[in-house]
C-alpha cells in the first residue's frame, strides 16, 4: 500500500486472483448464515433510504432511528458516501462539508449503528459509486477526488475531441467539464468517476473495503453504479484502455490495418467499433461490481450487497451500461432494488413484476417513491410488492417523509397499516 496524491492504493489486495475469488464469492448465500443453519425464514425487509442530510448531528441521527422504530421499519440504508466524501471517520476521502460544525469525534455511521442495533434495526452503508460531485458547487476540500484526480472523471462525447488535447491536471480541464455539466443539469446530475480507469476503480474499491473492515454494517448498498448515459465515458484514460483492448482482440493483419487507419485518434477508435465500445464500457462497470463484491465479502462475509437500479433492465443496460440482469445471473449481488418510483399503481406493479422475473430466485426489495405518494398510496404499493413476492420494500426517503407536506405522522401511519405483524 502506498500514497498517490492523497489516495492510498490497495492494488495487491484487490486485483490478484480475481477470477478465483469471484467464483468463491458466487457461492456465498444471500441470507444470514444463522438463518440457514436453523432453517428459519428471513423476515421481510422494511427499509428506509436515509440521505446524508439526516446524518449531520447526533440529535438528527437519534431522531431518525427513533422514527424508524416507531414506524416498525427494520432496516436503514444510510447514505455515508454522498459525493465522494465521508459521513464516517478515518476514511480515505474528505470528511463531508456538512459536518464542519460538528466535533471531529462525531461519527454519523458509528452513531447510527449504535442507536439502530440497540433497537434491533439493521444498518446498510449506502454508497454512491460513480457520482462524486455536484457541478453546480464543487467540494470545498482540495483533497477531494475532483481536484486530486480530474483525469478520473467521466467525459461526454460532446467534449471528447477537445478534452483529449488538454492536460487533465490543468484547471482548464476541470472548468470545461464543470461548465458543460452545469449546462446539462436537467440530464446529468454532476461529475462522475469512471469505472474504466483502473486507478479510479481502485480508489472506489479501497473506500468500500476500508469502511466494511472498520464498521459492523449489515450490508453495503450501491447507488449510482452506472454511467450518466450512453454518451460517457470519453475520457483519455477510458479511450486509451479501449484502444488497447481492441488491439488485443484483433489479429496481426487487422491490428496493422486499424493502426494505419486510426493511429492516435482515440475518439476515432470508439467511433469505428461502436458495438465493441458499448460492450467494453458495460463490461468495465460489471468488473467494478465484481471487485466490490469480492472486497465486501472478504472482509464481512455476512454483509448483504445490494444495488439500487433502474427498474427496466433493458433500458438500464442500453442507456446506463448498468447490466444488473447479468449481475444477478453471475451472483454479484445478493439483492436488487429496482427504483420503481411510478405514481401509478399499475405501472408500479408492472415494474416490480418485471424485476422479480428478471431476478429469478434472487431477492428483490421494491423501491417505492413515497416522496411522491400519499401514505395510503405508499401502503397500497407495499401490499402490491408483497403480493408479487418481493422480499422487502424500501421507501424513498426518510428525509422527505418526516415533515411537511407529508405530515409528521406519515411513517407511523404507514407502519401501523402495513407492518402490523
Amino acid at each position: 500500500m502506498h500514497i498517490v496524491d492523497g489516495f492510498r492504493e490497495h492494488r495487491f489486495p484487490f486485483r490478484p486472483a480475481r477470477v478465483a475469488a469471484a467464483a468463491v464469492c458466487g457461492l456465498l448465500l444471500v441470507v444470514p448464515l444463522d438463518a440457514v443453519q436453523q432453517n428459519t425464514p428471513v423476515p421481510e425487509v422494511r427499509a428506509l433510504w436515509v440521505t446524508r442530510t439526516s446524518l449531520t448531528t447526533p440529535a438528527a441521527v437519534a431522531a431518525m432511528v427513533k422514527s424508524a422504530q416507531s414506524g416498525r421499519f427494520n432496516t436503514l440504508l444510510v447514505q455515508v458516501r454522498g459525493r465522494g466524501d465521508a459521513y464516517f471517520n478515518g476514511g480515505f476521502e474528505p470528511r463531508a462539508a456538512a459536518l464542519a460544525s460538528q466535533p471531529d469525534s462525531f461519527d454519523p455511521l458509528a452513531a447510527t449503528l449504535k442507536h439502530a442495533h440497540a433497537q434491533g434495526i439493521r444498518v446498510h452503508a449506502w454508497i454512491n459509486i460513480a457520482l462524486v460531485s455536484s457541478a453546480a458547487e464543487l467540494p470545498p476540500s482540495r483533497a477531494h477526488m475532483v481536484y486530486r484526480h480530474p483525469e478520473w472523471l467521466m467525459v461526454p462525447r460532446a467534449l471528447a475531441r477537445d478534452m483529449v488535447l488538454l492536460d487533465a491536471r490543468s484547471q482548464l480541464y476541470l472548468d470545461k467539464l464543470m461548465r458543460w455539466t452545469r449546462a446539462q443539469s436537467g440530464d446529468v446530475e454532476g461529475l462522475y468517476a469512471s469505472p474504466v480507469t483502473e486507478d479510479a476503480a481502485d480508489a472506489t474499491v479501497a473506500v468500500v473495503a476500508d469502511l466494511v473492515a472498520r464498521y459492523p454494517v449489515d450490508g453495503v448498498h450501491l447507488d449510482y453504479v452506472r454511467y450518466p448515459n450512453e454518451e460517457f465515458d470519453y475520457s483519455r484514460g477510458a479511450l486509451e484502455a479501449f484502444k488497447a483492448d481492441t488491439l488485443n482482440g484483433l489479429g496481426a493483419a487487422a491490428r496493422r490495418q486499424q493502426e494505419r487507419a486510426l493511429g492516435a485518434d482515440l475518439v476515432g477508435w470508439a467511433d469505428a467499433f461502436p458495438d465493441r465500445w458499448r460492450e467494453f464500457r458495460c463490461r468495465r462497470l460489471t468488473s467494478l461490481v465484481s471487485r466490490l463484491r469480492e472486497s465486501v465479502k472478504a472482509r464481512r462475509p455476512e454483509a448483504i450487497l445490494s444495488a439500487a437500479v433502474a427498474p427496466d433492465a433493458r433500458e438500464a443496460r442500453t442507456r446506463r451500461f448498468q447490466d444488473w440482469g447479468s449481475w444477478l445471473q453471475r451472483e454479484l449481488l445478493d439483492v436488487v432494488c429496482p427504483m420503481a418510483y411510478a405514481t401509478n399503481s399499475t405501472v408500479f406493479s408492472a415494474q416490480v413484476a418485471d424485476a422479480r422475473q428478471m431476478a429469478g430466485g434472487r431477492p428483490v426489495w421494491a423501491g417505492i417513491g413515497a416522496y411522491r405518494l400519499s401514505s395510503s398510496e405508499t401502503i397500497e404499493n407495499i401490499r402490491i410488492a408483497r403480493r408479487l413476492g418481493a422480499s422487502g420494500v424500501i421507501l424513498f426517503s426518510y428525509d422527505s417523509l418526516i415533515g411537511l407536506p407529508r405530515g409528521l405522522d406519515y411513517l407511523a401511519q404507514v407502519g401501523r397499516a402495513a407492518f402490523m405483524q
